[in-house]
């Protein structure tokens, strides 16, 4: 059964390498703000699964720029009416629809503090991208599934460029240029019998470290959303701190283990699982991997190469909801746009 869920995820190179062509002055003129007052540190405001972008973005930030990034709850502002001070900080809006109201009272806050405020968003006029002061198209197009993927991989490019831009790191802006090219190789993986083994699954743990944490808690999400799975997202240094007593052989790992520091120490750690008899499923590029291995491209960047594989993790999700007798597209008590205060 096909799924709007796999044909957006299939739209998705050829919409990251029009995001790449368009849109220089607004990077150029975030660029010169930065310059011009570099901050102190960052924030990010988000939920769903722009929260967990924004996660990715304030490795991103730490990686190349020494930034530390805190993440904002809009509650903060939208229901204890306190407002942050942020005078000193690039503060980034993430969202799709960009209509929630308690993530555009929280940047209109930090706009009003005199923070260099982002939106990055999908539609153009919303009022998030009326909040900030500057404006970095998503351009994923219209995007009908519940569960978001184009937008959330679209959304992590931009976090990607705005930092080779701000950076002046043009290894990462040619490693971008090619990344169209690796989703497209991503998104027909091959996951072996993980379906199968999933199909019964009641939780489960997903792994990573690094960048790909912040990948493992949108993996998490799309198994929560679609397949009705209670997945949590970990790290591969916290699983050993007590969560780790919860595995056994009824309790499956999936490893998102890319070619990085945290990726040796997620492939590690699968090992371990594995030869105890647990059920593991790892996302890799390498030759050899624990358990299942769905093998994924070759490396291509250490930033970007957690977005190839949640472009590779997505198809699975939506194949694995319809195993479960599930539409992926309308996940039960859910809607496209949600609206808190």
């Amino acid at each position: 059964m096909s799924s709007q869920m796999l044909r957006e995820v299939e739209e998705t190179p050829a919409l990251v390498e029009n995001l790449l062509a368009q849109d220089q002055a607004a990077y150029a003129a975030l660029k010169a703000a930065l310059d011009a007052r570099p901050p102190v540190f960052a924030a990010t405001i988000a939920r769903g699964s722009s929260d967990h972008a924004a996660s990715f973005g304030a490795w991103l930030l730490g990686l190349a720029a020494g930034l530390a990034t805190a993440s904002l709850p809009p509650s903060l502002v939208s229901r204890y009416a306190r407002a942050p001070r942020l005078e000193h900080a690039l503060v980034l809006g993430l969202s799709q629809s960009g209509a929630s109201p308690d993530i555009v009272a929280s940047l209109e806050a930090a706009t009003r503090s005199g923070a260099i405020t982002t939106a990055i968003v999908n539609v153009e006029g919303s009022a998030l991208a009326k909040a900030a002061a500057h404006v970095l198209p998503q351009r994923a197009g219209e995007e009908r599934s519940v569960a978001a993927t184009k937008s959330f991989i679209l959304t992590t490019v931009a976090l990607a460029r705005l930092v080779a831009t701000w950076q002046d790191d043009q290894a990462l802006h040619d490693a971008l240029q090619a990344l169209p090219d690796r989703l497209d190789q991503a998104i027909r993986t091959d996951w072996g019998r993980a379906v199968e083994q999933l199909e019964a699954a009641t939780s489960l743990y997903v792994l990573g470290r690094g960048p790909s944490h912040a990948i493992a808690g949108e993996a998490a999400l799309k198994l929560k959303e679609t397949s009705y799975l209670h997945a949590e997202a970990i790290s591969s240094a916290e699983v050993q701190h007590g969560p780790k007593a919860v595995i056994d052989q009824d309790f499956p790992l999936l490893a998102l283990a890319t070619a990085d520091q945290g990726g040796s120490d997620t492939t590690a750690y699968a090992e371990e699982v594995a030869s105890n008899g647990g059920t593991v499923i790892t996302l890799s590029p390498a030759e050899r991997a624990p358990g299942t291995h769905a093998r994924l491209p070759a490396p291509l960047h250490p930033w970007l190469d957690p977005i190839v594989a949640i472009a590779a993790f997505y198809p699975m999700a939506a194949a694995l909801a319809v195993a479960r007798g599930h539409d992926p597209d309308n996940p039960r008590g859910l809607k496209k746009v949600t609206s808190t205060v």
